[in-house]
């Protein structure tokens, strides 16, 4: 060891001089590689500090000439060369007069600092003001706005108005802190554009920010804890920090990228104080601690609109009803997360078609267990439909009269009822909370009713009667709100998730591949064990803010277990109870009321906290059996994930012991997080850094230890897993087709296909099963080596044609339509992106028919490729239908340029790799984007530069050396005036789960602005709206 590298955390670029002194230490060093994306970046500092040295010494006559034999030395232009060590300091119109502007703030506009509001330093205001003279652009983000803080900054604000510039602020109501006169000001006197987020139940926004853009490119902002108020800007002990598009550029460009997003955002409402005064009071109060208003009888006039995670279910609907011709559709999402609102859009979307096709109102029949649900649905629809007349109740006293659109309790319709009720009478019918009421009275409903839409909206689909709800939808869910997007948009309370390593040793119980751990043996090792007893009641001690007024669930593995639990809690002096499948509904009411009322601080269970419990109060769980499956995992999860009143978070305790090899942690976490196998083992190691705001998931040493083993032998075992699963599935001899084992087993494609761990095809997986297939071709193995490349697929008119080019006996390539040609070539290129030394398509074609197994392999991949299709595609603009390239389905690099006729006869796509491809002969400009240009989640210096600023606006830049000025960057800002176009294709990465991942075409766009040269930064204007789930991944606030 040297004094120069003591042991510790580094991110040093491996010199002559550092390897030198690694060479001489003791310590054991360890390196990575720079990935790709990063490497100019972490290069170009390590030249800037050896620059840097080098100026410093340097006589100041000698200075300029270095810094142009450095310039030389990389290429730069000549016209870079510094002639004079000067600075200019503005430009200015010649009316100004000199001394423009007439404020610079003290901080140089190319420099960082820390404002403390300290002696000796500038305070904010004063920066503020000074830094309003030259911009050309102010962006405000702001908790809350304040009339006194408006106050320091007047006469800059009003400067700024004088000149023109435009000013936007983004605030909220949260707390009720900010003042209407402030914002009505900030419009009427200053022409800001504010919009407010009218905080519910989120407070998600506490951001105190300005940017402060310029068109000298020299853009400026401050992040930090002021708020726009006197004490903040002044004399308040706040800290700041001042950022530079010069020495920040990464920070500034995030900076312009979430706001522009926020900006976009429908959830921020556009203010004008004529119109929104009022609603503002209101939520004012609210959110000051004053009374909500109880009113249900007026209609609000608002426009409603639906959040991201709706948009989701909604288009989701789309897929199933327009693909898929299903019409009995269920939506799974957690009470709370607005699904009689997605129901009611979609009945606005319904209505609105079908007066449009002339075929008039539909009828709607609205079903749900009870009278309050009823209501205040009813009150939902009346806002989305801004109709305070539409709909009746059909509940106790009320009785619909004109039966059009009815909402209506399941027990009022009873069989006498529905007798008199014409089967085809509704066009919608809508059943709330399937989960709650008596099976038979909603199989007596839907076997009655033949609607043209049946939506069923549930928050668990398993019932405590047994009954799958799933059932009444044939068998499928239409959408299931996964934890992670209800995490995400913060419609579920926050979960702080630990892992606590118990001492058991469960290696020696019997395990089933399908079934998990043999359940006597596991209450064998749990009941009566007080030493682990003892660590459960340990860590709730250490973990739980609160054990007398805590209210906490237990999963226990047998009633034995549960009984030897709540004994033991109420031992220690923490009331508990044990509830079971034998207790009578009558103790378990009470029970669940004792845990509501506090009487009683634990519940302990046997799976019947799975589904149907609704007790938002609790805050604690106790995971105290293991369970492999996600689904119950995250069943038992949601019992605490319900919001309520003073619940900041949910405290979930996962004590874990040492388990067999076949136990899969990686199941549960990948449900947990939303993470991909390859990014789990990642996350494990640096402690889950990409989970939710406010959630936290903390192993314990041991216990992380346990679990990362785990996951790095699940490759071989989910290998070995799967060969056994198709073997179960070969059945007298009979070897079920591909899309018959995925439906049967529940798996994915990506289980068969997946880039490492498993076989590669699912020839090779059914031959190491020793099970029968086709015969073998004279090149099958490069062949099958390229089917898991056609995965993607999820057109229909594609499928088809793929499986009808590759059937023997099929039409030649000659004898085929222009469209046809172009998707046959789509075919030949996504297999052999080199052209495989074929002289012609037809002789690709042909070597591929003689490869049976290869045949019917693809055929079976396209016979499920609609089935995984994700969103509804349709043809390009007018002038581009003509190509089989469509919006919204996906393709691989090499596919979408011979759709767009950039690959032929004479050019391969092997050789393309960039990110633009001209296709000359369609005149299509092909934008191909990397929303993470690194595999690595978080990148400072890559990310935000191409991302969603909303559903239709992309914010996309250009290659370094396109200038507004050069024929690439004239024909991106001329291109509708020069009749060519612009398609857009984005995926989230370059590398993924199964390889390279393909393209999502977002379709045509048109310019709409750019700021910048070299490159150019391109505002894109889709002309179809991005999916939802796109726009989450894509845009740069949720980057």
């Amino acid at each position: 060891m040297t004094a120069a590298t003591p042991p510790g955390a580094y991110e040093a670029l491996l010199t002559q001089r550092l390897h030198q002194a690694l060479e001489a230490s003791d310590l054991v060093p360890e390196h990575g590689t720079v990935p790709d994306a990063a490497a100019p970046d972490v290069l170009a500092r390590h030249v800037a500090v050896a620059v840097q040295r080098a100026l410093a010494s340097a006589k100041p006559e000698q200075r300029a000439g270095l810094v142009n034999r450095v310039l030389d030395l990389v290429g730069a232009p000549e016209d870079d060369h510094v002639s004079q060590i000067e600075q200019l300091l503005a430009l200015r119109l010649a009316g100004l007069g000199e001394g423009w502007p007439r404020h610079r703030p003290v901080t140089p506009l190319s420099d960082v600092a820390l404002l403390t509001n300290s002696h000796g330093e500038p305070n904010l205001g004063a920066e503020l003001r000074a830094e309003m003279a030259s911009a050309d652009h102010v962006d405000l983000l702001c908790a809350f706005v304040r009339w006194h803080g408006i106050r320091v900054l007047e006469d800059s604000l009003t400067e700024l108005a004088e000149r023109g510039r435009p000013l936007r602020v983004i605030t909220t109501t949260y707390c009720g802190a900010t003042e209407r006169k402030a914002l009505d000001v900030l419009v009427r006197r200053y022409g800001a554009q504010v919009k407010v987020r009218y905080e519910t139940q989120s407070t998600k926004l506490h951001a105190k920010a300005w940017l402060f853009r310029r068109g000298s490119g020299f853009d400026t902002g401050y992040v930090g804890s002021s708020n726009l108020s006197k004490s903040a800007l002044v004399d308040g002990l706040e800290w700041n920090v001042r950022i530079s598009s010069v020495a920040t550029p990464t920070l500034v460009r995030k900076f312009e990228a979430t706001f522009d997003t926020y900006w976009n955002d429908a959830a921020f409402l556009d203010y004008d104080p004529d119109r929104d005064a009022e609603l503002l009071d209101r939520a004012l109060v609210e959110q000051g601690g004053g009374s909500r208003s109880t009113q249900v009888a007026a209609v609000s006039g608002l426009d409603v609109q639906a959040r991201p995670h709706q948009v989701e279910i909604l288009e989701a609907l789309d897929v199933e009803r327009t693909v898929h011709d299903r019409h009995r559709n269920l939506v799974v999402a957690a009470t709370g997360t607005g699904k009689t609102v997605v129901a009611a859009l979609d009945f606005r979307r319904i209505r609105e078609q079908s007066v449009a096709e002339r075929r008039g109102e539909p009828r709607l029949l609205f079903v749900a267990h009870r009278k309050e649900i009823l209501e205040q649905s009813l009150r939902t629809y009346r806002e989305v439909l801004k109709d305070g007349s539409f709909g009746e109740l059909h509940v106790g006293e009320y009785k619909a009269e004109q039966w059009r659109h009815v909402f209506a309790s399941v027990q009022s319709l009873t069989a006498q009822r529905l007798a008199l009720l014409d089967p085809d009478r509704f066009d919608v019918v809508v059943v709330d909370e399937f989960h709650h009421a008596d099976a038979s009275s909603y199989r007596r409903l839907l076997d009655h009713l033949r609607p043209a839409e049946l939506l069923g909206l549930t928050a668990t689909p398993e019932r405590g009667d047994g009954v799958d709800v799933r059932s009444f939808f044939d068998g499928r869910t239409a959408f299931e709100l996964r934890l992670w997007t209800a995490l995400e948009a913060d419609l579920l309370c926050p979960f702080h998730y630990f892992g606590v390593h118990d001492g058991t040793d469960l290696t020696r119980v019997e395990y089933a591949r399908r079934a998990g751990y043999d359940l006597n043996g596991l209450s064998d090792v749990y009941t009566g064990n007080d030493a682990r007893t003892r660590i459960v009641l340990s860590t709730l001690q250490d973990r739980v803010t609160d054990v007398d007024s805590m209210r906490a669930l237990g999963f226990c593995v047998s009633v034995a277990h549960a009984q030897y639990m709540a004994r033991r809690f109420s031992e220690d002096g923490i009331p508990a109870l044990a509830v079971h499948g034998g207790t009578s509904a009558h103790e378990r009411d009470r029970a669940f009321a004792a845990l509501k009322a506090g009487d009683v601080r634990c519940l302990f269970a046997v799976d019947l906290f799975n589904e149907g419990l609704d007790v938002p109060d609790v805050d604690t769980l106790l995971l105290l059996r293991p369970t492999q499956s996600a689904t119950v995992f995250l069943q038992q999860l949601g019992r605490g994930l319900r919001r309520a009143p003073n619940k900041a978070v949910l405290t979930v305790l996962d004590f874990i012991g040492q388990h067999r090899a076949e136990y899969r942690f990686d199941v549960r976490y990948r449900a947990l997080t939303g993470a991909t196998r390859s990014q789990l083992e990642a996350q494990l190691e640096q402690g889950f850094p990409y989970l939710p705001p406010g959630s936290q998931l903390v192993l314990d040493a041991v216990s992380q230890k346990i679990v990362l083993s785990n996951v790095r032998s699940s490759l071989r075992m989910a290998k070995e897993e799967l060969l056994a699963d198709v073997r179960s599935y070969a059945s007298g001899g009979r070897v079920p087709t591909l899309q018959e084992y995925l439906d049967d087993s529940g798996r994915e494609v990506a289980d068969v296909y997946r880039d490492r761990g498993t076989y590669g095809s699912w020839t090779a997986l059914l031959r190491a099963a020793g099970l029968p297939t086709p015969e073998a071709g004279p090149g099958e193995a490069a062949l099958l080596k390229r089917v898991a490349a056609l995965v993607h697929v999820d057109d229909d008119e594609r499928a088809r044609a793929y499986s009808r080019f590759v059937t023997p006996g099929a039409a030649a390539y000659e004898e085929l339509s222009d469209r046809e040609q172009r998707l046959a070539r789509m075919l030949f290129f996504t297999l052999w992106p080199n052209r495989g030394g074929f002289g012609a398509y037809e002789e690709g074609f042909d070597h591929l028919r003689q490869h049976p197994a290869v045949v019917a392999e693809v055929q079976q991949l396209m016979a499920g490729a609609v089935e995984r299709a994700r969103h509804v595609p349709k043809p390009l603009s007018p002038a581009l239908a003509h190509l089989p390239v469509l919006s919204h389905a996906t393709y691989r690099r090499d596919e979408l340029l011979a759709g767009l006729d950039y690959a032929d006869e004479k050019r391969s796509t092997a050789g393309h790799v960039s990110g633009v491809a001209w296709c000359e002969r369609t005149a299509v400009d092909a934008l191909l984007i990397n929303l993470r240009k690194d595999e690595r989640a978080f990148t400072p210096t890559t990310m935000y530069r191409d991302y969603a600023l909303s559903p239709r606006l992309f914010h996309w830049e250009s290659q370094n050396a396109t200038s507004p000025e050069s024929p690439t960057g004239r024909r991106y800002v001329e291109h509708e005036a020069a009749g060519s176009h612009v398609v857009l294709f984005t995926r989230e990465a370059p590398k993924g789960e199964m390889g390279t991942p393909p393209f999502l075409c977002l379709g045509t766009a048109t310019y709409a602005e750019h700021r910048g040269e070299r490159p150019m930064a391109i505002t894109w204007k889709l002309q179809r709206p991005m999916p939802a789930d796109v726009v989450q991944t894509a845009s740069a606030a949720s980057a």
